[in-house]
């Protein structure tokens, strides 16, 4: 069957559009697959260390990417913002100080300049994306509010007298930059906690070809190959016992304290720890039919969820883009044609209108949140398979533990 190519977000697999773009949500470039029918096909192994914005590429080489360039912007955008805010007329009003520099207005406007269009450039590349899909989200209202608050800044410094928004925008940029990073920071953590996860693998293992002994890396093994596991050497696949008898340390997978006896016909996990006698292994399960591989795509789906609450907060978003462009023509309609005070004044309540709508904390307090909370808990080995779950346990009353003790140190 032909495969068709659709481009996924790596971070929000909800976001899938036909053709190469950004995530709507989180600014990210979309990543190539292929599918056949409604099946998703991951794209070829061979392909995962290019990195960079190609078609293909591993999700977290593009989250690092997205969180350094958040990062960059970020801290370019820090120094000019606290200068813009220095500068600022209402600032040093409220404050009680003053700071007057020739050309202030001209250095204002070069400064909310670099902000506005440098570090917001990731947030008009997601609302286009938004628009595109006719979703309206946090992306369209930041980038709403930032080039309306821009442009009307720019007229009030060059064209008519008024009070420009230079510092205004400059800290809803800075806010959402910050926000972003962040939260692309907590993502590349839980990327972390399942390369953890991976390093119990070891790297290579002794197979058996007749009766001599060859060490070839660990995926390059298939299936019905012969292992041999010596004392105190990890298992490094999934596999059955065809030979010897010794006991298996499986805490590190199962959270089971006591070291489990393993004979012929007794299956074993990778990554486990061989104690005090030889196995044969026949190899059964390779690649993403492993426990460890299982395991960790568990931790992926769980960042691929959303709770309720996120889901609410982005149809607020959806919402209040809309509110906020209505509030906003009509504030303009009413100071301008019912009760006239001018263009300048009509306009200003209009754009104040759409720039303080943009909700910092609703754009940026709940994912930031729930991404802290998944990589949190996949670092202290706690598995989340669905971030609904998160709420649920907070309404938990009782906590009900088996009598083996797989949720304690792990000791004897």
């Amino acid at each position: 069957m032909e495969r068709e190519k659709k481009y996924i977000c790596p971070m929000h697999a909800e976001i899938v559009q036909e053709e190469p773009g950004y995530c709507t949500i989180c600014g990210m470039p979309l990543v190539a697959k292929a599918m056949r029918g409604k099946e998703e096909m991951s794209a070829p192994r061979s392909h995962e260390h290019h990195g960079g914005h190609g078609e293909v590429g591993d999700p977290m080489e593009h989250h690092r990417m997205m969180a350094e360039d958040f990062r960059r912007r970020f801290f370019v955008a820090l120094p000019l913002t606290i200068i813009v805010l220095i500068l600022s007329p209402k600032i040093q009003e409220w404050f009680g100080f003053t700071v007057n520099l020739p050309a202030r207005e001209f250095l204002l406007f070069t400064l909310g300049t670099a902000i506005a269009w440098y570090g917001g450039l990731p947030f008009y590349k997601a609302a286009k994306g938004e628009l595109k899909t006719k979703n309206y989200g946090m992306m369209t209202l930041v980038s709403l509010a930032v080039l309306s608050g821009y442009f009307f800044s720019v007229a009030t410094t060059f064209v008519f007298p008024g009070e420009s928004l230079w510092w205004e925008i400059s800290t809803l940029v800075l806010a959402f930059l910050f926000g972003h990073w962040v939260e692309m920071r907590a993502v590349l953590g839980t990327g972390n906690a399942l390369r953890e996860l991976a390093k119990l693998i070891p790297p290579s293992a002794h197979k058996l070809i007749g009766k001599e002994i060859k060490d070839v890396k660990t995926d390059e093994l298939g299936k019905g190959d012969l292992v041999l596991v010596k004392p105190g050497e990890k298992v490094p696949i999934d596999g059955e016992v065809v030979e010897g008898e010794s006991s298996v340390n499986e805490g590190m997978i199962t959270g089971e304290s006591k070291p489990v006896e393993k004979k012929k016909g007794d299956g074993v996990i990778g990554g486990t720890i061989n104690n005090d006698g030889s196995l044969t292994v026949k190899v059964t399960k390779t690649g993403s039919e492993t426990a460890i591989a299982q395991i960790m795509d568990l931790i992926r789906k769980a960042q691929e969820t959303k709770p309720a609450v996120q889901k609410l907060a982005d149809k607020a978003a959806n919402i209040l883009t809309i509110v906020a462009v209505v509030v906003g023509s009509g504030t303009f309609i009413y100071w301008f044609f019912v009760n006239p005070q001018g263009a300048i004044f009509a306009a200003t309540l209009a754009i104040t209108v759409v720039v303080i709508a943009c909700p910092h904390a609703l754009g940026l307090a709940i994912p930031t949140v729930t991404t802290i909370t998944s990589a949190l808990a996949a670092r202290n080995g706690i598995l989340i398979r669905d971030m609904k779950g998160l709420e649920i346990a907070r309404r938990l009353d009782y906590v009900v533990l088996d009598k083996t003790g797989t949720l304690t140190k792990g000791q004897f």
